[in-house]
């Protein structure tokens, strides 16, 4: 997958914006008004339609020159079409958005302070959820500093993350060598790429301001918990097959990410009424549970990695 090469003697921006959306016209607007607003850094804003049939395709039109839009004639699924958006990027790094998340006005400001101080190959930003109009921000409200954590890389995480594609920031160069977002990671596909990329190097959790505003709605795909357990199958399964980096020396911290996963949706399914299914998942990724409980108390025992402070 190798992005169009910047025009001769033209400097790549530092920011690869790729919104992507399906029949979501009543949302993406906001995400691209929010990717356009970001005031200091270098980026652009590639968008790509998978095949809306809800008129999605005419509220492009305003931004003309503004974006780069791609219009699929056939739907592709997510995976397919943020691959798609990232093969025409020319930025250093990848920031995704789905169509019915946004950015907050300082999004691009913190990646750009990290970026320029900590060269990561991964940036894992902070959500806030929120239902309706997107919440108004007060003049004064930008943040001054950022609270972030500095990994060494993916696997060695000990705090939680909120995980969306919308929350995901990646360097061009890991990105490609994993080979992008798997078509059959769906859903659970941020959980899958993140751990194809969990020894790839420096990873960044920021832990304050948030950067993602992300939009509970009926159609959101953790509304789907047959569909969300299926895809942390995927999970388990290239676990056992190996399919994830790092080898034997750090099985127990992918099996904890993974295992708190399994927690997380063992919960949800319970608490939605699946109570066999609840109890068959947590039986196929008890292993996994159990690793994300031993690395549990490892951290209470030993402490957590550090925090950080940087200026804005």
């Amino acid at each position: 997958m190798n992005g169009n090469e910047p025009e001769a003697g033209a400097r790549p921006p530092r920011f690869s914006i790729i919104i992507t959306f399906y029949n979501q016209r009543d949302f993406v607007k906001d995400a691209l008004d929010s990717a356009l607003s970001q005031r200091n850094a270098e980026f652009e804003v590639i968008v790509v339609d998978d095949a809306s049939t809800d008129g999605s395709q005419g509220i492009m039109k305003q931004y003309r020159d503004a974006i780069q839009l791609v219009c699929f004639e056939t739907n592709q699924g997510a995976c397919a079409v943020r691959d798609h958006g990232a093969s025409l990027a020319t930025g250093e790094y990848l920031v995704f958005l789905d169509g019915d998340d946004a950015f907050l006005p300082w999004t691009l400001d913190v990646y750009e302070r990290i970026v320029k101080e900590k060269q990561p190959k991964m940036i894992l930003g902070s959500m806030s959820w929120f239902e309706g109009a997107l919440p108004a921000v007060q003049p004064g409200e930008a943040p001054q500093e950022i609270t972030l954590v500095d990994y060494r890389d993916y696997l060695q995480r000990d705090r939680g993350f909120g995980h969306s594609a919308s929350a995901i920031v990646i360097a061009r160069q890991p990105f490609d060598d994993v080979r992008g977002w798997l078509l059959s990671s769906f859903p659970a596909e941020d959980h899958d790429l993140a751990l194809r990329l969990g020894d790839a190097g420096r990873t960044i959790q920021i832990l304050a301001p948030s950067t993602v505003l992300h939009r509970s709605h009926a159609n959101n795909t953790v509304n789907n918990i047959p569909a969300c357990l299926s895809g942390v199958d995927n999970l388990l399964r290239r676990e056992r097959l190996g399919g994830y980096p790092g080898g034997a020396r750090r099985r127990l911290e992918r099996r904890a990410l993974i295992g708190g996963v399994v927690i997380h949706w063992t919960r949800r399914a319970a608490k939605g009424g699946l109570y066999r299914d609840a109890l068959r998942f947590l039986v196929r990724g008890w292993p996994m549970a159990m690793a994300a409980v031993i690395r549990r108390l490892a951290v209470i025992l030993n402490g957590r990695q550090p925090c950080e402070t940087l200026k804005i």
